[in-house]
Formats: structure tokens, C-alpha cells, sequence
């Protein structure tokens, strides 16, 4: 009687769809991260052009950054509009982002994306850009951006070293 139960919940128990795999079924999921990691991609590559215009345009018109930097232990932040960043000099920076992770869920999404930066070829600082990007007109967005700006250890540098000079 005992085998008999045992197997009949050993059965019922293979037969129950696994909650975690049925998470990662969806088809779209991973094109969607996808999608969101090349609007952070474009927003970075844009940075070390210098073309504010191109970074700018990835975003919604309401969009707001918080730059947030850590100094003698003291975080502080800002706020910046997008337009406020239109009209803000970008030059001599070079932003590189690697090990990008994305979640996605309906229309709104989020990147969370280590970094370094070198302005005019010098090194800055490290840390994490957080992009929130909404979906409109079947097209992702930067809704918002926040980032840290911290030395190592508390922050990692690029894995491939410093960037090539211009």
C-alpha cells in the first residue's frame, strides 16, 4: 500500500509543471532583453562619441538621470532632465559597459550595467548604470538612468583593461 502511494505521488509530482521552467518559456523574454541591453549598448557608444543628440533621442521626453557619486562615505546624487543633458557638453569620454543583465516584464524594463570610464584618455571612475526603459509605440526607451561613480574596490574595471587611445 505504501509503494502504491509513493508512486502515485512520485507521478503527480512529475506530472505538475515546474514553476521556475514554465518562467522561462516565454519566447519573447530573451528577445526583449536583448532589445533593452542595445538601447543601453547605443546610450554608451553614444557617450563616447560625444553625440548628446543620439543619447538624448533614446529617451522619453519626461526622462530623468541621477548621477550619484560616493565620497569619504558620503553618497550624494542629482538630478538631471533630459533636457538639461541635451544641452550639456559630452567630450573626450569613453564609457565602456560590460556584464549587462536585463529584466523584463510587459512594457517596462530594467538594465543594470557595470562600467568604466576614462575622460580624455585619463581613467575616472567605475561603477553601475541602471537604465529603466518603458515600451512605446513597439519601440524601448530610456524612462530613466541612474549611476554610481566610485573607485575600485568597490567597483570593477573593465575585464578587457584599459581602452585603446584614440
Amino acid at each position: 500500500m505504501r509503494t502504491a502511494l509513493a508512486i502515485a505521488v512520485a507521478i503527480a509530482l512529475i506530472s505538475v509543471p515546474h514553476r521556475e521552467a514554465s518562467a522561462q518559456t516565454p519566447t519573447k523574454a530573451p528577445d526583449a532583453r536583448t532589445a533593452v541591453i542595445a538601447v543601453a549598448d547605443s546610450a554608451l557608444a553614444a557617450i563616447t562619441r560625444g553625440d548628446v543628440v543620439a543619447f538624448t533621442d533614446l529617451m522619453v521626453p519626461e526622462a530623468v538621470m541621477f548621477p550619484t557619486s560616493t565620497r569619504d562615505g558620503v553618497t550624494v546624487y542629482r538630478v538631471r532632465t533630459r533636457e538639461a543633458q541635451r544641452n550639456a557638453p559630452m567630450t573626450g569620454i569613453i564609457e565602456r559597459g560590460f556584464a549587462p543583465q536585463a529584466m523584463v516584464s510587459g512594457g517596462v524594463a530594467m538594465v543594470w550595467y557595470p562600467y568604466d570610464l576614462y575622460v580624455n584618455g585619463a581613467w575616472s571612475h567605475c561603477g553601475a548604470d541602471v537604465f529603466t526603459l518603458v515600451k512605446s509605440a513597439d519601440q524601448w526607451r530610456i524612462a530613466s538612468m541612474a549611476w554610481s561613480a566610485e573607485q575600485p574596490p568597490v567597483c570593477e574595471k573593465h575585464p578587457a583593461g584599459p581602452p585603446l587611445k584614440r
